[in-house]
């Protein structure tokens, strides 16, 4: 048995929930999300959503867990919404914005000028001594790590000196240098 996928989950205040036709519509005060279901069954109770399956075959077994989780990513997302923070480690390297153009200076001859999805909201921030941070906000969890990880890739932390664009809090494998 799936123990995610048998967890109701709770519809804040401020937040509808359509399901018509294999299709989910969630309403929140950050957005509206959809998502298709196959194969599962999904019903709104008493300020839940419950998540069944009707058997117990291979597929659905595997659907049960994720497409609950889905559900609470995205009611979690249109009442709160998902912040992802990344840290530019190294000698030089920038980031700054310009609306939904995010700029990023890497230690390569050009700048990096990478457009943002108009559902994203950026925020670069740069304080004198400490690292740069980019900061993306949104009511989509699966865009906003999509678009975390694009960024990430530019530059990702070496495992030397640990220099790179990495995630706030995320903790590298050092490795030692050469001994003499």
């Amino acid at each position: 048995m799936s123990r995610i996928g048998n967890n109701p989950v709770a519809i804040p205040e401020g937040v509808t929930v359509d399901v018509k036709d294999g299709v989910v519509t969630v309403k929140g005060k950050l957005g509206e999300l959809t998502q298709n279901f196959d194969s599962i069954e999904i019903k709104v109770e008493e300020g839940n959503v419950l998540v069944t399956r009707s058997s117990d075959t291979k597929d659905q077994k595997a659907k049960h867990g994720l497409y609950r989780s889905l559900m609470h990513n995205m009611i979690e997302g249109v009442s709160k919404g998902w912040t992802k923070e990344l840290e530019l480690v190294g000698v030089g390297y920038r980031a700054s914005n310009q609306g939904q153009k995010l700029d990023l200076a890497l230690g390569f001859s050009h700048n990096i000028v990478m457009s943002i999805a108009p559902e994203v909201k950026i925020e670069t921030i740069s304080e004198k001594g400490k690292n740069p941070i980019v900061k993306l906000t949104s009511h989509d969890k699966q865009l906003v790590g999509q678009v975390a990880a694009k960024i990430r890739g530019f530059r990702k932390p070496e495992p030397y000196k640990g220099k790179g664009i990495k995630f706030v809090g995320e903790e590298l494998r050092r490795k030692a240098g050469k001994s003499a």
